[in-house]
């Protein structure tokens, strides 16, 4: 059985085409065979929606009268970098503000230091105002020096989401064997293995379901905020020489994705800015993979169960890159709620919320149903041989 995209978007425009959720498809082939899948369903609707730091805006404001190019620059007290044109900006998901004298009678906003730059993207995709105070290099060509407005994303030109890094194929289980709590990107450790949290919404996500990426590369079209979007690189920490079980899964973090998509077009429910007690601002993002269903050995991939994917328990008391870990659990048992570690049962939850991870892969679901998205054949393969490079100091 053979199928090709150009042949499965035929199917989406005539309203024939078959769609179901990694979940579904998951039932169906427990019920029936791969096989009998595999002659049946043309499309694989994957999602998550779980926090991801290296995730940024690019913005341009236009240009003001007289002119200025801007060198520092803060949306409602977060700086935005401003190292490119004289009004493009760069605004990170986890910057912090950074509020000047005065700055928080002039913000309209949330004052507060845990407002980041994910809660300014958040606002600006929900329609609402930001205030912006920037200082410029004063040339002859840009004479203005200073200047403070209001911005909303329909008064600047480009906003759009250029994300590094987002989908981990795979990450970690954090815990905490030390004697105080620990504030983390995984959230609060408590000590003595108080609590176990996992990042990856498992056989739902969606690069476990492709994990060499055979339908995944650059320029494959996906759901990303709530509005249409684009694999446009590899990701950063880019790692699918991790090594894997024999459904080709990996063990620990590996495959990365970098992603573009027009935040104009996105929606704040799958776009939330977010805070970690004592760590920092990020931002929560939905993002949703098809994965067409090109032969059966797709299907044997997207058939991957929780019970056959690991990740790896790290003890995060030890403050070194390299950390001790116990070992690997299977997402079966973390979403069961407790793992045992040294015989001690300790309860587990996930960072990504698995109900909203379904509802991603069920809204791209109805996309493709009814003719609103089509598939998009990848230009290019991302990269299988990157190595993971780490800095450490010169021996001497």
């Amino acid at each position: 059985m053979q199928r090709t995209i150009a042949e499965i978007n035929d199917k989406i425009l005539a309203s024939k085409v078959v769609v179901w959720t990694v979940e579904e498809l998951k039932h169906r082939v427990a019920d029936t065979s791969i096989s009998r899948v595999a002659k049946t369903v043309d499309v694989i609707t994957t999602g998550t929606f779980e926090p991801m730091e290296s995730t940024g805006a690019i913005l341009n404001l236009g240009h003001t009268d007289p002119p200025i190019k801007i060198r520092q620059c803060w949306l409602d007290g977060v700086p935005a970098y401003a190292g490119l044109g004289a009004v493009d900006l760069y605004l990170g998901a986890t910057m912090m503000a950074d509020y000047g004298e005065g700055d928080t009678e002039r913000i309209t906003g949330n004052p507060s230091p845990i407002h980041g730059g994910g809660h300014v993207i958040e606002d600006l995709i929900a329609g609402k105002t930001v205030q912006l105070r920037a200082t410029g290099q004063v040339t002859d060509c840009y004479p203005r020096g200073s200047w403070e407005s209001t911005i909303n994303k329909n008064t600047i030109n480009q906003f759009y989401l250029f994300n590094p890094r987002n989908l981990y194929q795979n990450f970690i289980v954090g815990v905490n064997g030390g004697d105080r709590v620990l504030y983390t990107y995984l959230g609060p450790l408590h000590p003595q293995f108080g609590n176990a949290v996992y990042a990856n919404p498992g056989a739902i996500s969606p690069l476990f379901n492709d994990p060499d990426l055979q339908t995944i590369g650059i320029g494959t079209k996906i759901f990303l905020g709530g509005g249409v979007g684009y694999i446009t690189w590899e990701g950063t920490q880019h790692f699918p020489l991790q090594k894997r079980l024999e459904n080709r899964t990996p063990i620990g973090p590996a495959s990365t994705l970098a992603a573009i998509g027009d935040a104009k077009q996105m929606n704040p429910k799958w776009v939330r800015g977010c805070y970690f007690q004592n760590y920092g601002p990020a931002i929560v993002l939905g993002i949703g993979i098809p994965i067409p269903v090109l032969n059966e050995e797709i299907v044997a991939r997207c058939a991957v169960r929780d019970e056959e994917i690991i990740a790896p328990v790290v003890d995060f008391s030890i403050p070194r890159r390299v950390r001790p870990t116990f070992g690997s659990v299977t997402y079966a048992q973390l979403k069961s709620g407790r793992i045992t570690l040294q015989g001690q049962i300790v309860r587990t939850a996930p960072l990504a919320s698995i109900h909203r991870s379904r509802q991603v892969a069920e809204e791209l679901k109805q996309w493709i149903e009814t003719g609103q998205f089509t598939l998009v054949e990848p230009i290019a393969p991302l990269p299988s041989d990157r190595i993971f490079l780490s800095q450490d100091p010169a021996l001497s």
